[in-house]
């Protein structure tokens, strides 16, 4: 019971003598209406005296009070009643119910729990695409604003609301669990304001699309009856309808965003907008039967009738060629015709208005740190150092003759490290996902419910897609988690990194994080659904560090690809900050990439130009892997014996994405508690 009042049982008494004397038209003295408790109380919105339905009924020691409980009147002689002694029975039932009516302060626990619900709740009304990849169908129809000044102002609004109410709680009050909880929501919501900061609107709102991770290609995705969305009652196949309007009115506003943007000088960099008029052009040469938005169309359900299968043909047909076509061919004409003369030939955010200030916000924000750019720049350049001699150890294990650069380019040009075929890439990562299902109880107590499914990147996005990806499924597992491969160039997609890649992507990475914290109904949604890079990242890339744990790594050159893989990350610690803090140009970034890794030039391309439109995210893996590594090497110290390495892992999982400030915090205090679970 959230609810404790006083005196309960005295006041039943009090009550019923003072129903004694009343007369026969008066009724008794009145009971409490459970509607209008609101003394001393903050409520589900904020405001004193509100109630949320949780409340409705207020209990006192198991009894309602409400006007369908009056207790029974006491007969009383009208000798006692006009007794001073009757007088004194009065004036106790009004001081008591008056006691009544004053309630305890809520537990601090519980202030926290409802509001970070509030806050959710909230976010996915404005967000509702974030609903849809939970599973969660309530908006499902809905596509949601992103762009407006509005929703800029609810975001902002929303940001500042949710750290008063935080500022509220007792922090003292609260467990240990739930003090994680406070100071994830806090850091979320205090870099969520800074990242809404007005200086930062064009540099954040004006740059709305690009060809790497943009939403015209995510969206296609979302909506190919392959991805995160719903097609399999013929409510589904409405709701999907209906989010093609708000894509539109979305891609329109982006449109026009960017026109603004780069008003002020705020534009993307040329070869960004020369990647994009094609992808536009593939969207709309494929018409509506080659069109990813008519997939669902095409794996129809046998359960829906012939009639509505027939109109929901027609209704996707319509709004491909209608509504769908029209806007990208706007969109297209706007980039070739208007935008790419006014693109500039610079690629770092440092080089555009305010943009260097917006670096070291996003440095902030994807590493969870206080390093500035030129601290992480030095971190990457002994990183690679580092990371450089153990595969000149391999070089010396294979007994190639030559330098490092000339064994990188063997690698690159050998045709037994290629794939065979798009079947024998997919048939090589199932076959490693069976080895490691095999070994995961080594490392780990507990795995996800979630199923995995293995499938190669759809086109067109396999044109500038990473080398492999992953996709969240959802938490009651009804849909799976799904590891990406990418065939296209498929001579570019070496078979000696496949082990790594699966660790980092699938399993335990992932899929593992990912899928056990959603999966966690005790934890706040906040712990469940949300997350930061340098934690998400940071663990994938840990995972791979696994597996010669796993029993991977046994042939060098997959020991080599893991090597690759990880000089990869500590690579974009200086190819980041080199391109957005210190003015390194795109071609210097690809050259240095060739130089310290056997990354192909399609590999070494494409994520250099992945970093230039996402600045700092690709900080977060080394950052955070450095973290997880540490603490780990830190726990096995301290607890000797006592360590367990999958007590360790389950105190790192099992309670979502947090910061690493926080996460450190957290494994100090399981270290000082002689670990264990």
């Amino acid at each position: 019971m959230r609810w404790q009042m006083r005196f309960p049982a005295i006041v039943l008494v009090a009550i019923s003598l003072e129903s004694a004397h009343q007369p026969p038209n008066r009724p008794a003295f009145p009971l409490i209406d459970h509607r209008n408790v609101t003394a001393d109380r903050v409520g589900g919105d904020g405001e004193p005296g509100a109630l949320p339905s949780a409340d409705r009924n207020v209990a006192i020691d198991s009894v309602v009070l409400d006007r369908k409980h009056e207790p029974q009147k006491v007969e009383m002689s009208s000798h006692f009643l006009n007794s001073r002694r009757g007088w004194l029975a009065a004036a106790a039932c009004a001081f008591l119910l008056s006691a009544c009516a004053t309630v305890l302060p809520e537990a601090p626990a519980t202030q926290l729990a409802r509001m970070m619900a509030d806050s959710d709740e909230a976010y996915l009304a404005r967000n509702p695409i974030s609903a849809l990849y939970r599973g969660d169908l309530r908006f499902a129809a809905q596509h949601g604003d992103y762009l407006s000044d509005a929703y800029i102002d609810a975001e902002r609004a929303a940001a500042q609301h949710d750290l008063r109410r935080l500022a509220t709680i007792d922090m003292a009050g609260l467990s240990e669990s739930d003090r994680l909880a406070y100071d994830t929501f806090r850091w979320k919501r205090e870099t969520d304001l800074r990242g809404l900061a007005p200086e930062f609107v064009w540099l954040r709102f004006g740059l709305p699309i690009a060809h790497y991770g943009g939403w015209h290609l995510d969206f296609a995705q979302l909506s190919s009856g392959e991805g995160i969305a719903r097609y399999a009652k013929v409510a589904d196949y409405e709701a999907g309808l209906a989010r093609f309007d708000g894509f539109v009115i979305w891609l329109d506003r982006a449109r026009e965003r960017m026109r603004q943007a780069a008003d002020v000088g705020v534009v993307l960099p040329h070869f960004v907008v020369e990647r994009m008029i094609p992808q536009f052009q593939s969207l709309i040469d494929a018409g509506v039967d080659r069109s990813m938005f008519y997939g669902p169309v095409r794996k129809l359900p046998a359960g829906i009738a012939e009639v509505e299968r027939e109109q929901i043909a027609r209704s996707y047909a319509t709004a491909i060629r209608e509504r769908l076509i029209p806007a990208f061919v706007r969109m297209r004409d706007f980039l070739a015709h208007e935008y790419l003369p006014r693109a500039r030939h610079s690629v770092g955010l440092s080089q555009v208005p305010g943009g260097e200030a917006r670096y070291r916000q996003l440095v902030a924000q994807h590493t969870t740190t206080e390093l500035s750019p030129q601290e992480i720049h030095r971190i990457g350049l002994a990183e690679v150092a580092r990371i450089t001699q153990s595969m000149e150890s391999v070089k010396g294990e294979v007994g190639f003759q030559g330098t490092l650069s000339e064994f990188f380019e063997h690698l690159r040009t050998d045709s037994r490290f290629s794939p065979a075929s798009p079947q024998a890439l997919g048939d090589g990562y199932r076959a490693i996902g069976q080895r490691v299902d095999a070994a995961i109880p080594r490392l780990f107590a507990h795995r996800p419910l979630a199923p995995l499914d293995i499938r190669p990147t759809p086109s067109p996005a396999d044109e500038t897609d990473a080398a492999a990806k992953y996709d969240v499924g959802t938490p009651d597992g009804s849909r799976p988690g799904v590891f990406y491969y990418n065939t296209y160039d498929l001579p570019s997609r070496p078979t000696r990194n496949m082990e790594t890649l699966y660790l980092h992507e699938a399993v335990p990475g992932h899929h593992f994080q990912l899928s056990l914290a959603q999966e966690n109904a005790a934890l706040p949604k906040l712990l469940r659904f949300d997350g930061n890079t340098a934690f998400a990242e940071g663990w994938a890339l840990y995972a791979e560090s696994l597996g010669t744990e796993l029993g991977l790594y046994t042939d060098p050159y997959q020991r080599l690809g893991h090597y690759d893989e990880e000089i990869w990350r500590a690579l974009r610690l200086v190819v980041d900050t080199g391109l957005h803090a210190l003015g390194w140009t795109r071609e210097q970034a690809i050259d240095y990439m060739l130089a310290h890794s056997a990354t192909s030039r399609t590999d070494a391309t494409a994520e250099v130009e992945r970093y230039i439109v996402d600045p700092g995210q690709a900080l977060a893996y080394k950052i955070g892997q450095l973290t997880i590594s540490r603490l780990r090497a830190r726990a096995q110290t301290a607890l000797d014996a006592r360590f367990d390495v999958r007590d360790f892992h389950d105190q790192v999982l099992l309670t979502g994405a947090l910061p690493l400030t926080v996460l450190d915090a957290k494994i100090e205090s399981w270290i000082a508690r002689g670990g264990g679970r």
